[in-house]
This record gives C-alpha cells, sequence and structure tokens, in this order.
C-alpha cells in the first residue's frame, strides 16, 4: 500500500489506520482526529492540497 495521507494535519497514512484497526478492533486514530477537530487543532483546509 502506498504512502498515502489520509489525515494532512496530524499525518496519518492508510496504513496507520489499517494497523490501528488490527491492534484495536476499532478506530483510535479516529478517535484522536476527532478529539483534536473539537479541540479547534484541525487545520485541513489549510494543508491538505484538495482543502478540507
Amino acid at each position: 500500500m502506498e504512502r498515502d495521507l489520509i489525515c494532512y494535519c496530524f499525518g496519518y497514512t492508510a496504513r496507520d489506520i489499517i494497523n490501528d484497526l488490527r491492534a484495536h478492533g476499532r478506530s483510535t486514530i479516529f478517535e484522536t482526529i476527532a478529539a483534536e477537530k473539537r479541540a479547534g487543532k484541525c487545520h485541513c483546509a489549510d494543508v491538505n492540497p484538495k482543502g478540507g
């Protein structure tokens, strides 16, 4: 699998998410991103080349 970034703000790749699901049975990465977004620490619209 390529090193496709899924989350430009925090640098998570598709591989990171797959490994997270395998290790935890759920996406702790998604939970982390959601918490950071609620805290105002998400800047996808600025850092993602496709926009947020």
